[in-house]
């Protein structure tokens, strides 16, 4: 464990109960680790940021590449035709997850808000289409071999995500908000999949979708 701030003189406002995360580094700059995975700013400073106590002080650089060595080989797709809000949150939730990339297809920009900072540390990807990220997907598997795109929405002919056989390597892809995955997103996906409800509403919402799709994948092979 890594020392916690010497907080001996009392708190200060660095050091409040709402804070997040940890103060500067106790003993000043004689007592930093001699490490270039640290950020020396962090370190005289402090890291509010949102990221677990192993990562605490890490340089975002070293952050990424830390994850580049575990990531999952499952990708998130969203399509993004309406500047959907949601895609903020897949995107923090694919960090969490440690998914290997997110592709937006559709616009190029999106609302970040949502992702919390996460995006820093989530390669993401940008599509112009869902032509373009089938073609990326054809040779983005092991050894080259094609990527298989499931397509997440509760359409006519969707069949349940419990207890379907999801593979190891793939793209899990997500419509957007409201109407759900484009005509050539559906037609795209080897299956597309629904997740089971049971109550009035006839859909849920799509970063909550995704996010328990990813945790499906992951129960199933993380």
């Amino acid at each position: 464990m890594r020392p916690e701030p010497d907080t001996a003189q009392g708190p200060t406002a660095d050091d409040a109960p709402d804070q997040v995360g940890v103060g500067p580094w106790p003993g000043g700059p004689d007592a930093w680790p001699d490490d270039a995975r640290y950020d020396r700013d962090l370190l005289e400073h402090g890291d509010r940021r949102n990221v677990v106590d192993e990562y605490r002080y890490w340089t975002v650089e070293a952050v990424v590449a830390d994850l580049d060595t575990r990531r999952h080989p499952f990708h998130v797709a969203v399509e993004n035709w309406a500047h959907d809000m949601n895609i903020g949150s897949v995107v923090r939730t694919a960090n969490a997850f440690a998914a290997a990339e997110v592709h937006i297809v559709g616009r190029r920009r999106w609302n970040r808000r949502g992702a919390m900072v996460t995006d820093r540390y989530q390669h993401v990807r940008h599509h112009p289409d869902v032509e373009e990220l089938l073609a990326w997907a054809a040779t983005a598997g092991p050894d080259g071999a094609p990527l298989p795109v499931i397509g997440i929405d509760n359409v006519p002919g969707s069949v349940p995500l419990e207890g379907y056989p999801l593979p190891r390597a793939c793209v899990l892809l997500f419509g957007q908000e409201s109407v759900g995955l484009s005509p050539a997103a559906q037609a795209a996906a080897q299956d597309v999949l629904h997740i089971r409800q049971f109550g009035s509403t006839r859909s849920i919402n799509a970063g909550a979708a995704a996010a328990i799709a990813m945790h499906t994948w992951v129960v199933r092979h993380a």
